[in-house]
């Protein structure tokens, strides 16, 4: 069964992003996340989400 969380390493690798930028687009809303037991962990719906914008973003700079 694939993983359905990611722990913040995890998401900021599988984006290739720092883990500051990966705050920062939490912070921004662009991504989401949930906490669980006091540890923040990404669902992967919320990467292919954020991954489909940055997508959206580069079809229209072209």
């Amino acid at each position: 069964m694939p993983k359905l969380l990611l722990t913040v390493p995890e998401a900021a690798k599988a984006l290739a992003i720092s883990r500051s930028k990966l705050y920062e687009l939490l912070a921004s809303g662009a991504i989401r996340s949930v906490r669980i037991d006091g540890s923040r962990r990404f669902p992967l719906n919320a990467l292919n989400a954020l991954n489909n914008y940055v997508n959206a973003l580069m079809e229209e700079a072209a």
